[in-house]
């Protein structure tokens, strides 16, 4: 029994949405699933909206340096909080993707430390947190 290992809580990849499609479109997809191009809905989905998001490629990163938005996954630890603590300093998040803050860090260590935070796709934090922030949250 010494050999077991507890494993870490596995965070969702995905974010789950829900769309209102016409039947016509719909029909469409399950016409492309049918004849083997994609292998359900889900996948045409996903591949349409990365081909549209990588048309726009070059307007979102644009976007995301004139409101010095950090792209991709970020994680805010309880030392990154509480070094900015020891610095008197607040930090504004800006986030696109997925914006974490780790399980260890406390309602009142965020509020000292967080002065907003705008995420553009998911924000992973403890109940606790986002109650104890929800009007910086944007």
């Amino acid at each position: 029994m010494n050999n077991i290992r507890k494993l870490r809580d596995k965070q969702p990849e995905h974010e789950k949405i829900t769309i209102n499609l016409g039947f016509v479109d719909l029909g469409r997809i399950d016409l492309l699933v049918q004849e083997g191009f994609y292998s359900n809905r889900s996948d045409f989905i996903r591949t349409a909206i990365r081909n549209q998001i990588e048309a726009q490629s070059e307007i979102v990163s644009k976007s995301v340096e004139r409101h010095t938005m950090e792209l991709g996954l970020r994680d805010y630890t309880r030392a990154d909080l509480e070094e900015l603590a020891a610095r008197n300093e607040v930090l504004h998040v800006k986030v696109v993707g997925l914006a974490r803050i780790a399980a260890d860090v406390t309602p009142e260590l965020a509020l000292k430390t967080i002065g907003s935070i705008t995420v553009l796709g998911a924000l992973q934090a403890h109940p606790d947190i986002k109650k104890a922030l929800a009007d910086r949250i944007m």
